[in-house]
């Protein structure tokens, strides 16, 4: 592949050691407070941002019943400036980020890692902080932080353990009995609880933090900033919006309606139906005859969202190396539906099963592109732009829906899907986003003679999305996501989620940045009046996860356009 570095990109080298660097440095040694509420452990330095894991203790409410004891503690990733202040109170702002549906704090590393750069070299130094929800707890990343693929492959679904820790299975229903009450107003008092742990003095929250969010992230914001938190609404100090300076929304608004998120939550989940009303559905999760967590058969479950990291995880060790996750995996109907899901060129070969991912020569960078690509994953809220196929023939993919369709483009996207056409024929490469339109690109082209991608429409460079998915301390997804927590933002007219906008003004007391994925979930769907910052070709993903150099030679539109907001005075 050409590594011309026309368009400003850095040299796959570079970026090799720079991930090096990071996986390497920090010896995971916690620094606590001596009374052990709160710990802060190295990740790493890279390229002049610092990053560590912190842990605050929280403890639930007694009326949420049994559950283990790091589902009372919070949980984010703190990046900042390393030639900047130490403490958090003494940085120029810190932005607080809120995870979208399904999703955990490792999502947010590049946009953090970009945004903290990017200040730093205008001389503000700026902290952003990437906040896994409470039901994050429940996950268990020592098969991952093995750094080895078959290790994790073990770990999780073979028993076998690594650094002497056997996997303890993934969490039923009848285990997550507290996640029945984890709905809307825990999560937005969890976002408060931190943000006054860590920065206790209230007028340094209201001048300094930015509040904010990817997706559903936004709609919490939403709620935060409606909210109060002493039950006297007379007295404001400790009011939702009173603790933010500016709010900002990541391929979302910043609201208290689910409206604008249609296409983030595929249909066939197991929510319930929430026409029943607020009491039946509280009831039912109660008692445990409606699911606690939010899955669905195939991709989205536990198990199935394991493998992104596994995947990340090959993706780190060995880029080039041909994979064998395919064959390595466990044979089950989970897995093996999934895999048909994603990797099936129309219906006949989902129903017979071939030929399948595993007839495929596949290198691990590629697996992952396949994964999590815009050309090739079906799921438009999971969709980035990584690069594309390379090193051999590709056809359209046609399952579930035919390129060209404009059957449920919410769901699954507008981007024509394509997937490797010969079976136990080259080994398929993948071609990095910055690669794309090089003299050497082959340029593939669907049946009908549409270009699969351009150079324009690919953004995020698939070694730092490994990074997010595999390198870090906390997981990009969230296998346990509340079902409450979507069903309370469904039931927002019943009295018992109205009640909790106790500061509608709130919404509308700062200042609001809006950033769309130019072709994401929300791409023609925001009113005018909230002037959106567009990131061209973005998907709803890439405005987490692009590279802070795009291929047209410009920075990263979505960390500058975060940069400038944070430098502007309230």
């Amino acid at each position: 592949m050409n590594t011309s570095r026309s368009r400003g990109r850095t040299p796959r080298t570079l970026r090799a050691t720079a991930l090096a660097v990071l996986l390497t440095t920090g010896a995971f040694t916690p620094s606590a407070s001596a009374d052990s509420a709160r710990t802060e452990t190295p990740v790493g330095t890279s390229g002049g941002v610092t990053e560590t894991v912190v842990r605050v203790k929280a403890p639930l409410p007694a009326s949420f019943g049994a559950r283990p004891a790091a589902c009372d503690w919070l949980s984010y990733l703190r990046y900042r400036s390393s030639s900047g202040p130490v403490s958090s109170a003494d940085a120029d702002r810190v932005l607080v980020a809120q995870p979208g549906i399904l999703e955990g704090a490792g999502a947010f590393d590049s946009v953090a890692r970009n945004t903290v750069t990017r200040a730093a070299e205008q001389g503000r130094h700026i902290e952003f902080w990437a906040l896994d929800r409470r039901s994050n707890c429940l996950e268990d990343r020592t098969g991952i932080a093995s750094g080895d693929q078959h290790s994790a492959v073990d770990y999780y679904y073979r028993g076998k353990q690594v650094h002497g820790r056997t996997f303890a299975g993934f969490v039923g229903n009848d285990k997550l009995g507290w996640m029945a009450k984890l709905g809307i107003e825990q999560t937005v008092r969890d976002e408060y609880d931190l943000l006054a742990a860590e920065l206790p003095d209230q007028g340094v929250r209201k001048d300094k933090v930015l509040c904010g969010g990817h997706s559903l992230g936004g709609v919490i914001t939403g709620y935060f900033a409606a909210a109060d938190f002493d039950g006297d609404p007379a007295t404001t100090a400790d009011a939702g919006h009173n603790q933010c300076a500016g709010y900002f929304a990541l391929d979302t608004t910043v609201s208290t309606s689910l409206g604008d998120l249609s296409g983030s939550i595929p249909d066939d989940t197991n929510l319930p139906d929430v026409g029943l009303g607020y009491g039946v559905v509280q009831a039912g999760l109660d008692s445990g005859l409606l699911p606690r967590s939010l899955s669905a058969p195939v991709l989205l479950n536990p198990e199935t969202m394991t493998l992104l990291a596994i995947a990340g995880v090959g993706a780190l060790q060995d880029p080039g190396g041909e994979a064998d996750l395919p064959s390595y995996l466990p044979a089950n109907t989970n897995i093996e539906a999934t895999n048909r899901f994603l990797f099936s060129k129309d219906t006949a070969t989902f129903l017979t099963g071939s030929p399948a991912v595993k007839d495929f020569r596949l290198t691990n960078e590629a697996i992952l592109g396949s994964l999590m690509d815009d050309q090739s994953v079906p799921l438009a809220f999971l969709q980035s732009s990584v690069g594309f196929f390379d090193g051999g023939p590709v056809t359209d993919k046609n399952f579930p829906v035919a390129n060209g369709s404009s059957s449920q483009p919410g769901l699954f996207g507008t981007e024509y899907k394509a997937i490797p056409a010969e079976p136990h024929g080259p080994l398929y490469t993948w071609r990095n986003y910055d690669s794309v339109g090089d003299p050497d690109d082959p340029a593939y082209r669907s049946s009908d003679g549409t270009p699969f991608t351009a150079a324009g429409k690919e953004v995020t460079d698939i070694q730092e999305l490994a990074r997010s998915m595999a390198g870090q301390p906390l997981d990009f997804t969230e296998q346990y996501f509340p079902t409450k927590l979507v069903t309370d933002l469904e039931l927002a007219t019943s009295p018992q989620v109205k009640r909790l906008v106790v500061h509608p003004d709130g919404l509308t007391a700062n200042p609001t940045l809006t950033v769309l994925a130019g072709d994401g979930l929300l791409a023609g769907r925001v009113p005018a009046d909230l002037h959106p910052v567009v990131a061209d070709g973005y998907q709803h993903l890439d405005v987490l996860t692009a590279a802070p150099v795009q291929n047209n030679g410009r920075p990263e539109p979505v960390s500058t356009a975060l940069t400038e907001f944070a430098r502007t005075p309230r």
